[in-house]
């Protein structure tokens, strides 16, 4: 059996301007979605990013239950020790289908935003800081720092970082995006919080309007050719 990552794929956005993309976002989607699910936002943010070409793989695993759906890992057990195994389970093929995509489009990871929600946040606070070049930031939305006492020992780099939580979320509590911010914070991460009164377990308008703010500025200190 060979222990080559699998190779993702899922919906993908040119840039709206019609030139080559000066830079790539990756939505990773939560638990039982798929890369449908979070690729629409690349549509709401051209816009603002016109120059941007979005990406949205679909997690590597069906769920046995929900064929339609797919997953990043099991959550059968959402103890500290299997969210770490899933974690890295999955970070081979999704370090995979980022370095083809910037590849693809010629780009490195500097010009790299990885956004993701839920299930898919937990991936992009893993895999961002692991990878052997910074990326330009990491957008999680109503998430989790999935095996926060290896950051110190594994990271690579401290890669800006947005944190969007519904202050009613019933399923990941906003309390886990304040324990991500202070391990976050403590280990050299520049973060920005941000808890939305009401919502529950989703995005909204305001969260989708931090996030293209902070992508933004982002891609235009690269452009500019400033550190975060």
């Amino acid at each position: 059996m060979s222990d080559q990552p699998i190779d993702l794929d899922g919906p993908r956005l040119a840039p709206a301007n019609g030139g080559p993309a000066t830079s790539l976002i990756v939505f990773l989607h939560g638990y039982g979605a798929d890369g449908n699910d979070l690729i629409g936002i690349g549509s709401h943010w051209a816009a603002d990013l016109p120059s941007t070409a979005f990406a949205a793989p679909h997690a590597p695993q069906p769920m046995p239950e929900m064929p339609a759906g797919r997953q990043w890992f099991p959550l059968a057990s959402v103890d500290p020790a299997s969210l770490r195994e899933g974690v890295t389970a999955s970070a081979p093929a999704l370090d995979r289908f980022l370095d083809m995509e910037l590849a693809r489009l010629g780009l490195d990871d500097a010009a790299l935003m990885i956004v993701g929600f839920s299930q898919g946040t937990m991936m992009a606070l893993h895999v961002g800081p692991r990878r052997l070049k910074p990326p330009a930031g990491i957008i999680g939305y109503s998430g989790l720092l999935p095996d926060p006492e290896f950051l110190d020992e594994e990271m690579r780099n401290v890669p800006p970082v947005l944190l969007v939580h519904g202050g009613n979320d019933p399923l990941i509590p906003p309390l886990a995006t304040q324990a991500a911010r202070e391990v976050l914070e403590r280990a050299g991460f520049a973060v920005e919080a941000h808890v939305r009164p009401g919502l529950e377990h989703g995005i909204d308008e305001e969260g989708l309007r931090l996030g293209a703010d902070f992508a933004g500025r982002r891609f235009a200190a690269l452009s500019a050719g400033s550190g975060p």
